[in-house]
């Protein structure tokens, strides 16, 4: 699968951001947007700032994409909101 060499990068190093931005962006084009969500939350969760803010800045454009009020939007946020004010 096209996810595949991204997965297996992050089993050696889970924190190779770049690997799990491609990973999320793989996840997003294949339509699974919460797995996407899910991996660019763990980046920001462990450098909020990496890459001048890449992974924040695509999880709004995902967040648009699944509609500001989808559940992947709403959970999202609210997951997004916890880790930058935890």
């Amino acid at each position: 699968s096209e996810t595949a060499p991204f997965e297996q990068r992050l089993a050696a190093d889970p924190d190779d951001h770049e690997a799990r931005y491609e990973l999320a962006n793989a996840l997003a084009g294949q339509g699974d947007l919460a797995g996407a969500v899910d991996q660019l939350l763990t980046i920001i969760e462990k450098d909020r700032d990496w890459n001048e803010q890449a992974a924040r800045k695509k999880l709004l454009t995902i967040f648009e994409a699944a509609g500001p009020v989808s559940e992947i939007a709403k959970q999202g946020r609210r997951r997004l909101s916890s880790i930058l004010f935890s």
